[in-house]
């Protein structure tokens, strides 16, 4: 799996909404962040689209955008302004022999995952599961996720994940008979979408992967039904070793004492496979970027997390 090049002091970056919307105001404080980084930038003309209210024009409109920017010879990375709804909607009208051919750095989270998933298995470059312009640079790119954002972009060699200071990564599960090790290829990104992906050209394929989770807003019940349906389509039994990311915002009203670690525990029952937790990457801050589709091993009994040196 290959990295795509580096982000270069200078670099156009070509902004796009894969799902939903932002504000005309919004777009411009998008532009001026970036610009402020120091890149020039492109934008998709739907960024401010309103379609039905949460997506940013229909599918067709949105993968045309994703297709032309990797198209464009003058775009050196991708970034998404947002997630929000209905990416799924846009997945039919990407191009993927084109993106295959013209691998550039992809930038996003949460309704985005259905892109990792088929740039990551069908066009062969790692993508960056990291902080997108409006929902995080504008108001909120503090230290810790820049470093860990241009880091992971910029890697030359290998390097270990670093949570943010005051996080520690647990240990959730051992994997005994593999001595708590396990090494593969990183997949994954939000609950959600993964379950959604099963059935489609682009499904989730964990087969000696390491495999990330992360969620936002859901309830806790809504969260086991997502949980058990991999579970039962063999995609935590066939999975190398399992990280799970933040889970912002996941409530159990009825039960707070049982939350998402212990509907894994459970649904992790009979499998031998390390299982670290506390993955400071999703929907919350400081969001650590995680580079999918790289060589990842990891250890619970250091509770580390390392990525093998970038093949460009």
């Amino acid at each position: 799996m290959k990295y795509p090049k580096k982000l270069e002091a200078g670099a156009t970056i070509g902004l796009i909404a894969p799902s939903s919307a932002i504000s005309q105001e919004r777009a411009k404080q998008c532009r001026a962040v970036i610009e402020g980084m120091g890149y020039k930038v492109k934008m998709a003309d739907n960024l401010t689209g309103n379609y039905a209210g949460y997506m940013a024009g229909k599918g067709d409109v949105r993968g045309r955008w994703i297709n032309a920017m990797f198209a464009d010879p003058q775009v050196d990375a991708v970034f998404c302004v947002r997630g929000g709804d209905t990416g799924s909607r846009a997945m039919e009208y990407l191009d993927l022999e084109l993106i295959r051919e013209n691998p550039k750095i992809f930038v996003g989270y949460s309704d985005v995952t259905s892109m990792h998933l088929a740039f990551t298995q069908q066009c062969g470059f790692v993508t960056f599961h990291g902080p997108m312009v409006s929902s995080n640079m504008v108001d909120e790119f503090d230290e810790e996720t820049k470093n860990s954002f241009f880091h992971a972009l910029n890697a030359e060699g290998p390097y270990e994940f670093q949570n943010p200071k005051g996080f520690h990564i647990s240990v959730l599960k051992e994997g005994s008979s593999k001595g708590g090790k396990a090494e593969g290829i990183l997949t994954g990104g939000n609950l959600s979408l993964l379950t959604a992906s099963i059935g489609t050209p682009y499904e989730v394929d964990t087969k000696g992967k390491i495999f990330f989770i992360e969620e936002v807003g859901e309830t806790m019940n809504r969260v086991d039904r997502m949980v058990y349906q991999l579970r039962n389509s063999g995609k935590f039994k066939e999975c190398a070793g399992l990280l799970i990311g933040q889970f912002t915002d996941c409530t159990n009203k009825e039960a707070p004492e049982y939350t998402e670690l212990d509907c894994f525990r459970e649904a992790l029952e009979g499998l031998d496979i390390p299982v670290l937790a506390n993955i400071q990457s999703g929907h919350d801050y400081p969001m650590m970027t995680l580079p999918l589709g790289a060589v990842c091993t990891m250890d619970t009994v250091n509770r580390s997390i390392s990525f093998a040196a970038p093949q460009r």
